[in-house]
């Protein structure tokens, strides 16, 4: 079976946000090597050690999802379902701060990255993405 076009998106967009994650580090890591060395933080150590790592995850999940690997398609749908609940809980610092001027900004945003999240979930449990894949497990009728 060819490859959903969604698949191909998710992965590409996976692919380009993999790549920014991974330059963020490596600016964060960087910019931290510039300062003084007394202000070089573990903080800037950490950052760019969670960013590799979710620059690294997204890369390789993007990198299965164009090889129709069952694996990466199951690796997708557990970090969407992260993604939701980091999404979600940032509606819920928004709703917090629903007198600051950004609110509306911050709700739309975390709004988004709900549906998002949602919509990509959904299309990966799909029985055609499944078939994509060669899942073979059976579906619920």
């Amino acid at each position: 079976m060819r490859r959903p076009a969604g698949i191909t998106i998710i992965a590409i967009v996976g692919l380009l946000l993999g790549a920014l994650l991974a330059l963020a580090e490596l600016l964060i890591v960087f910019r931290g090597r510039w300062l003084v060395i007394s202000e070089f933080s573990f903080g800037h150590a950490l950052g760019g050690a969670v960013l590799a790592v979710i620059a690294a995850l997204l890369i390789g999940t993007s990198i299965g999802l164009l090889l129709l690997e069952e694996w990466a398609r199951i690796l997708a749908i557990v970090l969407n379902a992260v993604h939701l609940v980091i999404a979600a809980l940032g509606l819920f610092d928004a709703l917090r701060n629903i007198h600051m001027p950004f609110f509306v900004g911050m709700m739309f945003r975390h709004i988004v990255m709900l549906v998002i999240g949602i919509w990509i979930i959904v299309y990966l449990i799909s029985p055609r993405v499944k078939r994509a894949f060669g899942s073979t497990a059976p579906t619920a009728t």
